[in-house]
């Protein structure tokens, strides 16, 4: 029999060469072990999982147990998971200051619509958030009201039955009532309608008579709003400004119509040019030129021994002949030849 010592020497040193057991291996923080002992074989190996909602950021996830019995240093460190931008939110505001696993973020919506749905939403561990996003659906506005016997009413200019903020209607009184106020209304934000206008009955004073002029079929009667009378204006008179005037919602006349007067040509003898034509002053023109009307007089230059034109326009009633021209005698202009035969310059 071999001696008790050696004994104890030869099973002291078959342990050591099996190498060291690795005791419980070191808790992490936010993390767990695969399988958990309280002892580990040499060559045995575990791997750590970081907690759910959150993801590895750095270092290693399976360790093996040494010879030497000691677990090394575990580098592993889990963070939270992020979860995606939960938006976008059409008309409305997702209130937030990060987006990691637990954190919360809150809805809101701009003036004018109101929240469809959850009004908070938290980043959960799978990285998804909890709840459907809601949405922001815009106010509803009721019908305008009108007035009890109609003349008031109005017609959407937006598709659809019914009208949300922004919407806008478009409001028109039975003739001969006059709308006063704005004529188009708009769906508020707090689902109330902008000022709305009033059917108004109108009526205004007999029209003006206009100076050398006429008022074509009027009546003695009332005028209301909306009706209109025509002008006109005796013989070589030209109107100046629209033929018809309206009586307006403010219960006046629209701009009435100016008869402009004619213009005698204040010269004796002269050929010039009118509507393109040479013609005579002493037997084409006698009665004068209408309002706006245009003659091209001719003038000479002395130096060349040539003529030219220069225009002049009748302004109601008012003529200026060119300081250039020279009005030439019966008795002189059978001696001296007419400037408008000389040659053009």
């Amino acid at each position: 029999m071999l001696p008790v010592p050696l004994i104890l020497w030869m099973v002291a040193l078959a342990h050591t060469v099996a190498g060291r057991a690795c005791l419980r291996p070191p808790e992490i923080l936010l993390a767990a072990v695969d399988v958990i002992k309280e002892e580990y074989h040499t060559g045995e190996e575990i791997t750590y999982t970081c907690n759910p909602g959150y993801v590895p950021q750095s270092g290693q996830r399976r360790y093996t147990c040494p010879w030497s019995g000691k677990w090394p240093i575990v580098t592993l460190r889990c963070v939270r998971k992020i979860c995606p931008y939960p938006g976008p939110l059409r008309n409305g505001i997702i209130h937030h200051t990060s987006f990691y696993y637990q954190d919360v973020v809150t809805f809101s919506c701009e003036p004018g619509y109101i929240l469809q749905g959850p009004k908070t939403s938290q980043c959960l561990a799978n990285g998804q958030w909890s709840g459907k996003l809601p949405e922001c659906q815009p106010v509803i506005c009721p019908p305008p009201p009108v007035s009890e016997f109609g003349a008031l009413s109005y017609r959407n200019l937006n598709p659809g039955n019914i009208t949300v903020f922004q919407d806008v209607v478009k409001f028109e009184c039975l003739p001969p009532l006059a709308l006063i106020g704005n004529e188009i209304a708009t769906c508020l934000a707090n689902g109330t309608w902008s000022e709305l206008p009033e059917c108004i009955s109108v009526q205004c004073p007999y029209p003006e008579e206009i100076e050398n002029g006429f008022i074509n079929f009027a009546l003695h009667r009332t005028y209301n709003y909306n009706d209109k009378v025509t002008y006109g204006c005796n013989p070589t008179y030209v109107l100046d400004g629209a033929v018809d005037s309206t009586c307006e919602k403010t219960g006046y006349w629209s701009k009435k119509p100016t008869c402009r007067a004619p213009c005698k040509i204040p010269v004796k003898r002269a050929t010039v040019l009118y509507n393109e034509q040479r013609v005579k002053v002493q037997d084409h023109l006698q009665q004068g030129i209408q309002h706006a009307e245009m003659i091209w007089f001719f003038c000479k230059n002395k130096e060349q021994h040539c003529s030219y034109t220069v225009p002049a326009q009748c302004l109601d009633g008012n003529f200026q002949v060119p300081a250039c021209f020279e009005d030439r005698g019966w008795f002189i202009s059978i001696f001296k030849t007419d400037v408008a035969d000389l040659t053009p310059c």
